[in-house]
């Protein structure tokens, strides 16, 4: 057993390296890679691709995790816990064949800066015979990976969310179509008045920068295991806990944007950066799922970075940051508008209300999609629609409706409704929080420190060393119960929008 653990060791670590170097590589594409490179670049990621492949499909390979698998029992938890999720990935991996697997890992390579020139034009037509390649290869991988219990859309749904499928997620959104689409036209119906004269002002991008450096500072985000730079969609790259980057996107006539995107990607960070160092080498080191990373970026986002307890600490910083541009501007009307709820496009952008909204488009069409019911080209008219359906607004281009979000460019379909699912849980996790201490009130240190370190305790340190479900119920003290989330937004809005004054 010792021999066979030394050998596992050994080649985890190889695995961990190949990872790396791709992850940088991803990094640097979607970063600071010149335009011209990206050819060349797919070819290097198509090679890193292959040896990894092998590697991790070979018979020495599955040799070692299959004697550790029959032996797990006699393994402390955590490795236990490893091995399985080792067997279980490799199970998966071994039934794609390797050719396809290159193939799908170059086009991926390529697919995101398409993605990205016919975002910049808002024309779906140059991205959609790119987004029909993906989307074939994503259904092939689909039939490999099939099981019993696992059949169609829902093998991409426990990919990123293990043990939630199309029924978990059908009876979540139901409940927030029931309870919460009643709710948000009640508010939509009145008008939260503030002087919003400010927003006419242009908001310098290096005045931007420095206030994002302050409020790193304030999340206790540490800079020597961590860097910014700017991409065209925000994202966080969690390499390892000592190097865990983030991106944002700056715009000069919306500054709230950069720094609310700061805020949920920082969310991200603090997860990783808060990892414990002992699973630093192993391959439970990241976030325990999508839906608890997106509960961390959207509490801070949200629940923290929304508060007018956060903003009393902080605006007279925003206010010194921005002198003339936010000259005479008050915290009550400040706090109105990045509060302010309204039917909008973009889904970052949108408010917290309205939010999941969002979600659910891309989930249905998702949805649609791996049943046949939806063809690639016919999604630009399908997200039109139910955009007006559900919001009562017009998409007047691409770049502002089916185009705006990198995720189908990187593949990453049934990675949406984690969004949904990650704010659910964020609502109901702050809610265990402030049994043990008032959240909002420990915000007068000027600092995140005592909610980061309760984080820490209760669910960062663990990394993936347990099921999602195992580590959300040790975190909320209980299982997942979405009217939690519904009761924080209702209680919250009423409130801004005085409803309880009726």
């Amino acid at each position: 057993m010792t021999k066979t653990l030394k050998q596992y060791q050994e080649l985890r670590d190889k695995i961990n390296a190949y990872r790396y170097a791709l992850s940088v590589i991803s990094w640097d594409s979607e970063t600071e890679a010149p335009a011209g490179c990206f050819e060349h670049r797919a070819r290097q990621i198509g090679v890193l691709s292959a040896e990894l492949y092998k590697f991790q499909t070979a018979r020495e390979t599955a040799l070692i995790v299959n004697r550790l698998y029959k032996n797990r029992n006699e393994l402390d938890p955590v490795l236990k816990h490893e091995i399985e999720q080792f067997k279980r990935s490799l199970t998966k991996i071994r039934k794609i064949p390797m050719t396809e697997f290159v193939e799908y890992r170059k086009l991926i390579a390529v697919s995101t800066k398409i993605w990205e020139k016919a975002k910049n034009a808002a024309d779906f037509s140059l991205f959609q015979p790119t987004l029909e390649k993906i989307v074939a290869f994503r259904k092939k991988f689909v039939k490999y990976l099939e099981t019993k219990k696992l059949k169609g859309y829902d093998v991409l749904l426990d990919d990123f969310e293990k043990g939630y499928k199309t029924k978990d997620y059908d009876a979540f959104f139901s409940v927030l179509k029931a309870e919460l689409v009643p709710f948000i036209k009640k508010i939509t119906a009145r008008k939260l008045e503030y002087d919003d004269s400010f927003l006419k002002q242009s908001f310098p991008i290096e005045k931007q920068k420095a206030f994002l450096d302050y409020l790193e500072t304030v999340l206790q985000y540490d800079r020597t295991r961590g860097l910014r730079k700017e991409s065209e969609h925000p994202f966080t790259s969690g390499i390892s806990t000592t190097d865990v980057r983030y991106t944002v996107h700056y715009y000069e006539d919306d500054f709230t944007s950069a720094i609310f995107s700061a805020i949920h990607e920082l969310g991200h960070a603090i997860y990783e950066q808060q990892v414990s160092r002992e699973l630093e080498n192993t391959m439970v080191a990241g976030g325990g799922s999508m839906a608890l990373h997106e509960s961390q970026s959207r509490f801070y986002e949200n629940i923290i970075g929304r508060s007018k307890e956060f903003w009393k600490q902080h605006f007279p910083v925003l206010k010194k940051t921005f002198k003339k541009e936010l000259k005479g501007v008050k915290l009550r009307d400040f706090h109105r508008h990045i509060n302010t709820v309204k039917a909008s496009l973009i889904r970052t952008e949108a408010d917290e209300l309205t939010y999941p909204i969002h979600i659910m488009i891309r989930y249905e069409i998702e949805k649609g999609l791996f049943s046949g019911q939806i063809e690639v080209k016919d999604i630009p008219a399908i997200w039109n629609a139910r955009v007006k359906e559900y919001l009562g607004i017009d998409v007047p281009n691409d770049r502002l409706g089916v185009l705006q979000d990198i995720h189908w460019a990187s593949g990453l379909f049934g990675y949406f409704p984690t969004y949904a699912l990650g704010s659910a849980y964020a609502a109901q996790i702050y809610r265990t929080m402030n049994k043990d201490f008032n959240v909002l009130k420990s915000l007068k240190n000027k600092n995140t420190e005592e909610i980061n370190l309760w984080l820490k305790n209760n669910l960062h340190q663990h990394g993936a060393s347990k099921e999602p479900k195992a580590l959300f119920k040790a975190v909320a003290r209980g299982n997942f119960q979405p009217k939690y989330y519904l009761r924080y937004l209702i209680r919250k809005y009423s409130k801004i929008y005085q409803l309880d004054k009726q």
